[in-house]
C-alpha cells in the first residue's frame, strides 16, 4: 500500500474552536468520501500503523502524529470537540502529491522538477513555530480561512 501526506492534518497540524482557543482534547475522523464508513489513517509514510478513528488531539489542539493517507481514497475528514459537538466536515479529500521534491505533473521521466500547489486555500492553516512554508502563487485565501504564521516562521508565496 501506498500513503501519501494528508492536505488536511498532514504534519504538525493544530485545531481550534469557535472561539480562537486549541481544541484540546478534540476528535478527528476519518471516513469514505460521502459515507460515515471509518476509514483508516496512517501515523508515518511507511503505512505500517494506523491511527486510531477518531485521532484524539493532544492538549495543545494538535495530531499526536503525522496523518498519512491511502493513495488510492478519498476521504472525509469530521472534526468535533471532546463532548462529541462538531466543529466542521471536509468531505472529498485526496491524498497529497505535492510536498517535497515536486510531483503531480504529467510527462515523460522520472525528474522531480515541478511542485504543485492549489490556487485557492479553504482550510485554515497555521505554520508552526521555527518554520518555513513556501507556495507558488497566483494564490487567493477563501472568505473566513485563516492562515497563521507563527513566531520565527516565515511564509513565502512565489
Amino acid at each position: 500500500m501506498s500513503v501519501l501526506l494528508s492536505p488536511l492534518a498532514g504534519a504538525a497540524w493544530q485545531f481550534f474552536d469557535n472561539n480562537g482557543a486549541p481544541l484540546a482534547g478534540g476528535l478527528l475522523y476519518t471516513y469514505t468520501a460521502g459515507t460515515t464508513t471509518p476509514l483508516a489513517s496512517y501515523t508515518s509514510s511507511s503505512g505500517a500503523t494506523a491511527h486510531s478513528n477518531p485521532i484524539v488531539l493532544d492538549a495543545a489542539g494538535r495530531v499526536p502524529y503525522e496523518v498519512w493517507l491511502d493513495s488510492l481514497s478519498v476521504y472525509k475528514f469530521v472534526l468535533e470537540t471532546s463532548a462529541a459537538v462538531q466543529i466542521g466536515a471536509w468531505d472529498n479529500i485526496s491524498p497529497s502529491s505535492g510536498g517535497g521534491g515536486g510531483g503531480g505533473a504529467t510527462g515523460g521521466g522520472d525528474d522531480k522538477v515541478f511542485y504543485l500547489n492549489d490556487q485557492i486555500v479553504t482550510v485554515d492553516y497555521t505554520i508552526p513555530e521555527d518554520n518555513n512554508a513556501g507556495t507558488f502563487g497566483p494564490l487567493t485565501i477563501a472568505p473566513n480561512i485563516t492562515v497563521t504564521v507563527s513566531t520565527n516562521s516565515t511564509w513565502s508565496i512565489v
